[in-house]
């Protein structure tokens, strides 16, 4: 992690004083974010807890959730982790082809998670099975569709970083936009893998 601090501050000509402050005060503003985020969803994770045997008579995860759909949607979000890695790389190589083709490709595995997700909870609403079901089910759409609005706005965020990068090219701004950006994607890879344990199997199939 202490790597990850040292980079958010990208060196700079040492006579813009003012430009080095504020890359300094970016990396600390964008780390309390960050914490606060986790704050969010232990708390999402806690009332989920609480929560997962409030059923009201419905349905529980054992007869809800679908092994294969959630498998997929974290090989997904997984391996887009893995190209944003590859991506960021090639950024610190300054090899610009390879870190496009790296953050589009996770861009598209970004999008094919959101669509399975979406598809699973059109499944579930059609089934009457929605969150006005039970405190469970409530609980469950609260969680997941909150992680699946900051996956939605990562890569409304990628896109913009995307035009931006195709204009300007590797200047220290980007490069640190880039790397709040995969900062802020892999804590959403771990919140999933936090999503997929405690409700698909726990929740599930344990």
């Amino acid at each position: 992690m202490s790597s990850n601090v040292a980079s958010l501050d990208i060196p700079v000509d040492g006579s813009d004083e003012q430009l080095s402050s504020r890359q300094h005060i970016t990396g600390f503003g964008f780390y309390i974010y960050l914490l606060s985020d986790g704050i969010l969803f232990a708390a999402l994770f806690a009332a989920f807890a609480v929560l997962r045997t409030a059923t009201d008579g419905g349905p529980d995860g054992h007869m809800l959730f679908s092994a294969h759909n959630a498998f997929i949607e974290t090989a997904c979000l997984l391996t887009s982790s893995f190209t944003c890695g590859i991506a960021m790389l090639a950024c610190d190589r300054r090899n610009k082809f390879v870190a496009l083709i790296g953050f589009l490709v996770t861009a598209a595995l970004g999008l094919t998670f959101l669509t399975l997700e979406v598809h699973e909870f059109a499944d579930l609403i059609s089934r009457g099975d929605g969150p006005d079901r039970s405190a469970f089910l409530s609980s469950f759409f609260t969680l997941v569709s909150t992680h699946g609005l900051h996956v939605t706005c990562g890569l409304l965020w990628l896109g913009v970083l995307l035009v931006q990068f195709l204009g300007r090219g590797f200047t220290p701004a980007m490069v640190r936009r880039f790397l709040c950006f995969s900062l802020f994607w892999h804590v959403l890879d771990v919140v999933w893998i936090g999503v997929f344990t405690f409700v698909y199997l726990v929740g599930g199939y344990l």
